[in-house]
């Protein structure tokens, strides 16, 4: 029974939507907010070459009728070793982390704190639990960030959003060890439609780190996630993605953080699986003097094809954003960055940067690069700047010429080349999950 009532549900509709929520038992009010989402999902048109921000990206094989919306609830795990070897093998051993979240496929299947992080009010949970323990705070926050028809794929993760991450921190409260949240999608053929929710009240800081992967298969999988941040006043957030999804992957992302003055949000995002990629990722600067640092590094072979397209928008004064995203790609892969520095009429003394570099490691490899200003002040500093350049032989014919080879030659390029980017991103684990990505991207 299970298995037809599944089957039936393959492709997305609002009666899966409402079947969804029943099955979660969840409150009317939520049901209501999923069935609005769908209705403003299909209001809003599937995004066409057409479109100035889809022009360089082709979605029209996108499965979206072919996969299934949601999977049956799985059993929780009793501990960490009785989660999937594959999760395991994300978790890298002897990493001290202040709690874990783990969710597969559609369900959240094990959390867990470290002692004396509830004591001080912060809360870690999957985002389903937090809803039948912390409804008001949910309520409060849900689709602040990212409202449910800021595009077409965030109402869909608004209809249909299963597990998910709640991390709250109360006011004045500093958490210095990170939070780990693994998604994991072992269902070739299933989506996982995520939502992270992080909280920081004023003067508290928190870092997060969100790892996705997923089995290989045959069967095309759909992954629509959203991440909304609210960064409270004084209060620091940084939170880190490693996207590892496999081939068989087409991934939406849709990524915000709405900063209070004096905040400071640190984002560092990691694309390096799927077959496909698409990350909308914006800082929000409405507070004076707050400030947002957007990091980013994908390497895409084969034939990827990711996409990035980010936003820093300065509503209030004083305040500063700092965009750094580097690319690799070989192989017949595709990258596309286009990026928009917003400033607004009233945010004088705005000072913003933002660089997109790219280093092609192959002739049938492409990268577009698209930087954009919008400026509505008279006094501020903007600057953006662009580059796609390829590996000099002069410079691999050096390194070989000192005894290595030509792989290990271009994995020493690349890793300088990135260097940049990873230095600024203080958590270890992170620093050697990148280097070894990049390795392993490299074939070495």
């Amino acid at each position: 029974m299970e298995a037809s009532v599944q089957e039936a549900t393959k492709g997305f509709s609002r009666r899966a939507a409402e079947e969804l929520s029943l099955r979660r038992g969840e409150p009317d009010w939520v049901r209501e907010m999923r069935l609005s989402a769908w209705d403003t999902y299909e209001a809003i048109p599937m995004p066409k070459r057409t479109d100035e921000e889809w022009r360089r990206t082709d979605i029209r094989r996108v499965p979206i009728d072919d996969v299934v919306p949601f999977t049956e609830l799985r059993d929780k795990a009793g501990s960490r070793q009785d989660l999937p070897a594959r999760v395991l093998s994300a978790l890298s051993t002897g990493v001290e982390d202040s709690g874990l979240n783990v969710q597969v496929d559609s369900s959240p299947v094990y959390t867990e704190v470290q002692p004396g992080i509830s004591e001080q009010g912060v809360i870690f949970t999957d985002l389903q639990s937090a809803l039948e323990h912390y409804p008001d705070l949910v309520r409060t926050y849900l689709f602040g960030a990212v409202p449910v028809d800021d595009n077409k794929f965030a109402a869909l993760n608004a209809a249909f959003w299963s597990g998910g991450t709640f991390l709250y921190v109360p006011s004045g409260v500093e958490i210095e060890v990170p939070f780990r949240n693994v998604v994991y999608n072992e269902t070739p053929g299933a989506s996982v439609f995520s939502h992270t929710l992080v909280v920081a009240e004023d003067e508290a800081s928190v870092v997060l780190v969100d790892h996705w992967s997923s089995a290989e298969g045959e069967d095309l999988s759909l992954s629509c996630n959203v991440i909304e941040v609210h960064v409270g006043e004084a209060a620091q957030v940084r939170y880190i993605q490693l996207q590892d999804w496999g081939r068989n992957m087409w991934s939406f992302n849709t990524q915000k953080a709405h900063c209070a003055q004096d905040a400071q949000v640190n984002f560092l995002n990691v694309a390096l699986g799927g077959k496909f990629s698409r990350s909308n990722i914006a800082g929000i600067l409405n507070g004076a003097g707050s400030l947002a640092e957007m990091l980013g590094i994908y390497f895409a072979d084969e034939n990827q094809h990711i996409d990035h397209l980010t936003r820093q928008e300065h509503v209030s004064p004083y305040a500063t954003s700092d965009l750094l995203i580097k690319g690799a790609l070989k192989d017949r892969s595709r990258t596309v960055y286009s990026g928009l520095i917003k400033v607004h009429p009233h945010a004088q003394r705005t000072d913003a940067y933002q660089s997109n570099r790219n280093l092609v490691l192959s002739r049938n490899a492409r990268a577009d690069t698209i930087p954009n200003l919008e400026i509505g002040a008279n006094d501020v500093r903007c600057t953006h700047g662009a580059t796609v350049s390829q590996v000099e032989e002069e410079y691999i014919f050096y390194l070989m010429s000192r005894g290595i080879t030509r792989t290990e030659a271009i994995k020493l390029i690349v890793d300088g080349f990135f260097d940049e980017v990873i230095e600024r991103v203080p958590v270890e684990e992170v620093q050697e999950f990148v280097r070894e990505a990049i390795a392993r991207k490299i074939g070495l």
